[in-house]
Order: C-alpha cells, then structure tokens, then sequence
C-alpha cells in the first residue's frame, strides 16, 4: 500500500445526507466539496477553488437541520449525522436577496462588458431567473482606470469578493490590491488609490483570471489586428507562444489541456493573417542566447547567480523589488521580443518586404507582455519589434467573432521559416521549461558529450523551489527554480545578501508558468494548470528535435546573419537592459 493510500485509509470518515441524499465524505471536508461529489453545484462568489476560504458572499448559505442559522457552505466542516439543505425556499430567498443587493450597486452594461456571457454574476442571475433588480439602484458611476497597456480595472463592477486580494497577495506575494473603507463604502483598491502601474502591481494579470465579473480585465487590443487585418497595405505576421496551443480549447468545448496547434494555426489563417510563426523559435533563440550568455559567466567570472528573464512580470518584480538584483538578470530578450527583433530585420530581407509594410502581432498567454512590447528598449529606428500583443482570450474573442467552428477545424503547418522550433522551445511554457531547455544546450555545449536522457525531472513540477546539481565538464553547478512570486522572494532575498547557493535561477511570474497566465482562458486552475504542463511535455516528446542547438533553422540564421551567439548583431538584437524603477511609496 502506497504512503498516499495509507494516509488516506486513516483518515476517518463521516456520514451526512445533502438533499436527503446519504454521502460519505471524509471529516475535514467542506459542506461545498461533499455537494460537488453528488453533482450539485452550490452558488458561490468569493470562492474560489485555489484560495484559502474568504466566506464574505455568503451565497453558498444552506439550511442544516438543528441549526438556527444558515451556514456558509464554503466554510463549513460536515460532521457525522448532519443534513444539509441547499435548495429551501429561506435558502433560495437568500440567495436572491443578495444577488439583488449585487445588482442594485452595479454597472448594468452587461452587453458591452468584456465579461459577457463569461460573467459569474451573470451567470447566477441567470440561474435564479433575475431579469432585473427590485432594489433601487445605488450604483455611482465610477471611471474605469486604463493608465497602463496591460490591465483595466473598472471599480463600478467589483462585488468585493476578494478574490483579486488573494491571488496578488497569498499566491505572488505582493499585495498591490487590498480593502479600503468601512461597511457599505468597503472598496478593493491600491494603496493611496494608485494606478496599478505606480504600486507594487508587476501587471502579471493573475487578478484578471480569478476576478469573478468585469472588474479587472486585460486592455483589449482586439480592434487594433482586425484593423490592420484589413489594411490592403500592410503585411500581418502572427507569432504564438506555447503556451496558448494547450490551453485555447478550453473556450471551445475541449478537455482541459488538449493539444489544438493545427486548429490553432487555420483559425489564425482564416482570420486574416498573412504568416503564421511559432514563438517556440524565438524560444530555441532565447536558449542559444541565455546559454552562452550563462557559460560565458561560468567562465570567465560573470555575476552569479544568473537569473532567466523570459517572463515579464518577473522582469518587472526584479525592477521593483530588487532593484540592486538587476545585474543577475540575464540581458537575453524573451522569445517574444527576439521573435520581434528577427520579425523586423531578418525577416523582411527574407520576404523582400518593406519593414514598415510589416506589423508583427503576439499571442501570448501574458498580461504582462503589453508592457514589455511597449518598452521602449524593445524596438529601434522608432518603431516597435512587436507591434500588437494579444492575450489567449482576446484570441478566443477574434475567433467567436468570425464564428469560426474551432473544434471542427482542419489542422496545418506553421509556415517557415520562423516556425520551426524544437521540443525545448515548446516547455518554455511550463514552470522549470526554461531551465530544462537551457540544460539541454548548456550540458552538452560544456561537456561535449550527447545527453543520454532529456528529462531533468528535478526541475519539473509545482514544488515551490526545485533544485539540482550538475557535473559541467568538472564543474559542479547548481541550478533552481522557483514556482510562484512568493517563492521566488525567499531566491531573491538570498541574492540579495549574498548567500544563494546557486549558479543559475528560474523564475516565471504566474503560478504553473505561462499555462497559468493572467491571459489565458477564465477558469484556469490549479488542476486544469497540471492537464496543460503535461500536454507541453507530450508535445516536446513527439517532436523529432528536442533540444535548441540542433533547430536547423536555427543554425542558418546564426550562419547566415547574426554571427555567434552574445557578440555582434546577435547581441545587439538579441538582448537589451533593465533599470530599478523608483516605488512610490514604501511600507
């Protein structure tokens, strides 16, 4: 008997009845859990599966029997012999009681709000048959805040749920989002009521994906492709991170985690783009760039530890919080923005097409991407590398909007010569993926010798930190990588003084790595996170090419035109630089 089953053995078990139905459950289980295993879906708000309980909606309320109270179904234990109620008329009137309060303190524009028809508000109204509220209307009307390209809060249709709070604090480790106020003037807010851009907020979205209505959404750049889409003039490329080929079904009624990259690339032709590319390249570029910019350290005295920076929002939490950090940094650009850079100098040479013909768009799973694409370190001669980023669900909105049938989709190729990549480009997706990918080039690039196994599985998974140690040629290094902003501090804090053991450290701003960023479909969890990091692992399994260095495609363009890695063109295209940005208040 495994260790999981033991444990599981000995934890004793408790009888109740739920809608006079017997269940066994065992002790220690919510009154919400012990419905879910009998197929009954308890209304719920503040909830939120991967957070610790909050019980301040108090939708989930049920009626059990020898209680005079209703009891939150979210935070209740069950306990041997109960009975619970969900469905009685002094439940069912409270529940629209206070979905009436809700609508009466909230901005109605459900058909111009970019939550429609994937609103849990809206959803539950619906459910319960309100058309309309009975209560007069206290709502004020309140600007929506759009000082950054990347998030867009509206405060006129927050519900205080508290979920925002939660995932920016207890998840990232952050708390840029926090109650202000008392009683009925409570309000979720930024210290001082800042733009998010101006507090501790490093714009990796994850408010946006747990957020339960419009509140907070990503700035929607949907009008700006389709605009360009039919602009005669301009030639349309579109690059698409891994990340996104294991996670857009889920909009279309596929299992979490399924691998659409075919349908995913007709669905981008038929929308109107010219090429079809594969950020998975400018991920292989990424590692040749990262690796050798990590060996040249190793050997020649370079700051240690050297830290990724594919992942914007990590980029931004070094600037902000560990600004005296910034030299770890590796000044590789991300895939996205060394994609963008071959985008707009390579490529046209290639085609033969003005450069100013040209508007490259992203596909990203990112929040944070907006930003990075609006550095200003990310372009040259005036012009941007990439143009236009769009997020998972601004593509999931441009494919409803052409009443695309996804799923029946036919499947084909991205187009060359920038969408080949290699099985190391396609874990890039996942939390440890860069580290793996890096290891792969890097172990065989010092050592000499062909890897006999791919797999590191040290570096895999959702542990907080994952670590290793690697014989490099005689060389001991030490590697880790952390999963989560929160974890990623404890890394930091020992950079900082000094005392990190480790010679190379990965670290991807969003819980499970771009599979759970902030712009990746509503409703991703931490389980449906675990389904799509496995579909990046059989997707690097199937590939013929599993490692960056041996990309053919990859080696005509340094032959071709960059030259060698870290020197010359490479570099000046390839890598740029990070500044401290001065926080505006200090706790």
């Amino acid at each position: 008997m495994s260790n999981e089953q033991q444990s599981q053995k000995e934890i004793p078990m408790v009888h109740l009845t739920i809608n006079n139905i017997p269940l066994e459950v065992p002790k220690g289980t919510k009154i919400m859990q012990a419905a879910q295993k009998l197929g009954i879906d308890i209304p719920h708000l503040c909830y939120h599966e991967d957070q610790r309980i909050k019980a301040h909606c108090r939708l989930c309320s049920v009626e059990v029997v020898g209680k005079r109270r209703l009891l939150a179904a979210c935070s209740t234990e069950v306990w041997e012999g109960m009975e619970v109620h969900t469905d009685t008329q002094i439940v069912r009137d409270t529940q629209v009681s206070l979905l009436q309060l809700m609508l009466a303190n909230h901005h109605k524009d459900c058909l111009s709000c970019p939550r429609n028809q994937n609103c849990d508000l809206q959803r539950l109204c619906s459910r319960f048959n309100i058309q309309h509220s009975s209560l007069p209307s206290v709502y004020k009307e309140q600007p929506r805040i759009v000082t950054n390209p990347a998030i867009v809060r509206d405060p006129s249709k927050c519900i205080r749920c508290g979920r925002c709070i939660r995932a920016c604090k207890d998840v990232q480790g952050i708390a840029a989002l926090t109650y202000a106020g008392r009683s009925s003037d409570i309000v979720v807010t930024t210290a001082y009521n800042k733009p998010m851009e101006q507090t501790d907020c490093i714009l990796c979205g994850q408010c946006s994906l747990v957020c339960p209505t419009g509140a907070i959404v990503e700035k929607d750049d949907t009008e700006k492709v389709l605009d360009a889409l039919q602009n005669p003039k301009k030639h349309v490329i579109v690059q698409v991170a891994p990340s996104v080929r294991v996670a857009l079904g889920d909009a279309f009624g596929m299992e979490p985690g399924a691998i659409v990259t075919g349908q995913m690339v007709t669905a981008l032709r038929l929308l109107g783009f010219d090429k079809v590319f594969d950020t998975n390249f400018g991920a292989d570029l990424t590692i040749m760039e990262e690796g050798a910019e990590f060996m040249d350290r190793l050997q020649h005295g370079g700051v240690l530890p050297m830290l990724t920076s594919c992942s914007p929002g990590w980029v931004n939490y070094v600037e902000k919080h560990f600004g005296d950090c910034i030299p770890h940094l590796s000044s590789a650009k991300s895939p996205m923005s060394m994609f963008g850079a071959i985008a707009k100098t390579y490529y046209p040479q290639q085609a033969g097409i003005d450069v100013h013909d040209i508007v490259t768009v992203s596909i990203m799973p990112c929040t944070a991407k907006k930003y990075e694409a609006a550095r200003k370190e990310m372009g040259r001669d005036g012009m941007q590398d990439v143009d236009i980023v769009l997020t998972t669900r601004e593509l999931i909105k441009l494919i409803k909007y052409v009443g695309l049938s996804f799923d029946h989709l036919p499947e084909t190729e991205f187009d060359s010569p920038l969408g080949t990549a290699s099985g190391a480009g396609a874990i890039f997706g996942t939390t440890g993926g860069v580290m793996e990918a890096a290891l792969r080039t890097v172990c065989e690039k010092m050592t000499g010798k062909t890897l006999e196994r791919l797999d590191f599985d040290d570096v895999r998974g959702v542990k907080g930190i994952k670590e290793c140690t690697l014989d490099l040629g005689g060389r001991k290094v030490r590697v880790a990588v952390a999963h989560t902003l929160r974890n990623a501090r404890i890394l930091m804090e020992q950079v900082q003084n000094g005392t990190s053991p480790y010679d190379f450290i990965e670290v991807m701003a969003c819980p499970g790595g771009c599979i759970g960023g902030g712009g990746q479909p509503i409703g991703t969890t931490n389980a449906v996170r675990r389904k799509r990091m496995a579909a990046l692992y059989e997707i690097d399994r199937q590939l013929p090419i599993r490692k960056s260095h041996e990309n053919p495609v990859i080696q005509v363009l340094y032959r071709d035109f960059l030259g060698e890695p870290l020197k010359g063109k490479a570099h000046e295209l390839l890598h740029t630089t990070y500044q401290r940005v001065k926080k505006e208040y200090e706790f």
